[in-house]
């Protein structure tokens, strides 16, 4: 494997970093033999999916692991399964609803103490129709992007307190055709499309972690990842037809995924390799998938994989820091 570069060094400047496991492997094994005893981590939407088996991971692995999520008593018996796993580290539950700021402010005043993981894997996809929060955001960007920032940046304290934390953003392969538009976000003035409005809530938080990096010097790590196409509640809003269209579901409204998609387990790995592995000591600012770091990619290449050039570009980072930033502070 490469050697890790600084923590500073922007990703087109170093060899991709490579790992020794498969786009299988499951998000146990890119952690087996870690010992996360005494860290603390928040896994958003840990209630199910991929959020689920990370909880699972890292909880087994040894951590104290929160899962915050909009109902806490979903993930009451994900509690109590890990409670019976010996060895693992205990699991909590605590409301937050990332597309409402009171419930973000709310949650981080509860916290004390370190944080030495955060996963950001909390979203929602393709709402059929525009629909804004009490805010006037556009519902996919309040939740996806602007809630884990404001939530990110809350915990800040704790997680510098840490010493060496990480902070993992959950994307998707959606970001590739959809930049951030800083002229009009919340579809005010362009026809809202789904797919758009999910694929820039995307870009979004790859860029998050490109700006985090003026978090390096408290200590703080923050990579992205795609976690390849997974069958879990993500495809609540999708209709049948465009089920259909996508070829996991039947005429009978069976629902049975395609050849090359993933198990919860296996789409929680590169997360899981994101928070916890010694593999990523000291790197921040990339992007990974299928357990490896991804390459830079151009709009003009029609990419089907990697990261686009839009999402890791430093001046849009800041742009979109200061964005949000100010989006926060606007009653």
């Amino acid at each position: 494997m490469t050697t890790n570069t600084p923590a500073t060094r922007n990703a087109a400047d170093h060899p991709l970093l490579t790992t020794p496991f498969t786009a299988r492997a499951d998000a146990r094994e890119v952690i087996e033999g870690v010992d996360l005893t005494g860290r603390r981590a928040v896994v958003t939407g840990g209630a199910s999916g991929i959020g689920a088996e990370t909880v699972r991971a890292l909880a087994a692995a040894g951590a104290e692991v929160t899962v915050a999520t909009r109902r806490p008593e979903t993930a009451e018996p994900l509690v109590r399964e890990l409670a019976a796993v010996d060895g693992a580290g205990p699991v909590h539950t605590a409301p937050l609803d990332l597309s409402d700021l009171t419930s973000v402010d709310a949650f981080v005043r509860n916290w004390r103490g370190p944080l030495d993981i955060l996963v950001a894997n909390a979203g929602i996809m393709a709402l059929p129709e525009r629909t804004l929060t009490s805010r006037g955001w556009e519902t996919q960007l309040a939740t996806n992007y602007l809630g884990h920032f404001a939530l990110a940046t809350g915990l800040h304290p704790s997680l510098r307190a840490a010493g060496s934390a990480r902070i993992v953003a959950v994307s998707s392969g959606a970001h590739l055709n959809a930049p951030f538009d800083f002229d009009d976000p919340h579809f005010e003035h362009r026809p809202y499309d789904p797919w758009t409005a999910y694929g820039q809530s995307k870009s979004a938080g790859v860029l998050l972690v490109a700006g985090a990096r003026r978090w390096a010097a408290d200590g703080i790590a923050a990579n992205a990842l795609n976690p390849g196409y997974v069958l879990t509640n993500l495809q609540r809003h999708l209709d049948d037809d465009t089920m259909r269209a996508f070829g996991v579901m039947d005429d009978d409204g069976n629902v049975t995924p395609l050849p090359y998609y993933k198990t919860p387990a296996q789409g929680a790995a590169t997360s899981v390799l994101l928070a916890a592995s010694p593999l990523l000591e000291g790197v921040t600012g990339r992007y990974f998938e299928d357990n490896q770091e991804a390459p830079i990619v151009t709009d003009a290449e029609d990419p089907t994989g990697g990261v686009a050039a839009h999402a890791v570009d430093p001046a849009a980072a800041d742009r979109l820091w200061e964005y949000a930033t100010q989006a926060l502070r606007t009653p």
